[in-house]
Formats: C-alpha cells, sequence, structure tokens
C-alpha cells in the first residue's frame, strides 16, 4: 500500500498549536500512523547525568503527531493538497497531487 506521507516530505500542519507551520518529514510510525516532522511539536525534557564525568543538559526534540493533523504540499503550488495514487503504463504506483495533477 502507498502511503499518503513519507520520509522528507514536506507538510503543512493544518490543526493543534503549530497550526500552519510547515516542515519536512524526519521519521514515519505507519503502525501507529504517527509523524515526526522538524520544528514541529518541541518538547523540553531535562536529562539528569548519568556519571560524575558528565553533565545534566536540557534537550529539546520534537516529537510525534497523528499523520490526520499533517498536509503535504503541492510540489507546483507550495499548498496543501490531497494524494492520490496512480498506476503507470508499467504498472508502477506513483503518488500525484489532487491539486496539479503533477508526481509527489
Amino acid at each position: 500500500m502507498l502511503s499518503r506521507v513519507k520520509k522528507n516530505d514536506l507538510v503543512m500542519v493544518i490543526a493543534g498549536k503549530d497550526k500552519g507551520k510547515q516542515g519536512r518529514v524526519i521519521a514515519v510510525d505507519r503502525k501507529s500512523d504517527l509523524v515526526k516532522v522538524k520544528g514541529i511539536a518541541i518538547v523540553t525534557r531535562h536529562m539528569k547525568a548519568r556519571s560524575a564525568k558528565e553533565q545534566s543538559k536540557i534537550v529539546k526534540d520534537e516529537r510525534f503527531i497523528p499523520m490526520c493533523k499533517v498536509m503535504p504540499l503541492c510540489p507546483t503550488t507550495s499548498k496543501p493538497c490531497r494524494i492520490r495514487t496512480k498506476v503507470l503504463a508499467d504498472g508502477k504506483k506513483v503518488r500525484v497531487s489532487h491539486r496539479s495533477g503533477e508526481e509527489v
């Protein structure tokens, strides 16, 4: 099955606290329908030093968000669009932007 969102896709957040922001997909969890986007859903974690040589630190990292809250961007118009699948003459499936009809 062809996924709507894949790693390295440019997406826009359509719901939540980061609504309207754009970013590139870092990771996709297909089993849970979650996606991690660069610069979106930043969480702050306090990491305690594990040994005397290490130093405690504050780490800011992205967290996974539901895939239904992001939408891929059309390659020509740079607006959010739905994704269709198209079967080429050689039998290969490709993802196509519903807005412009261009391959994503």
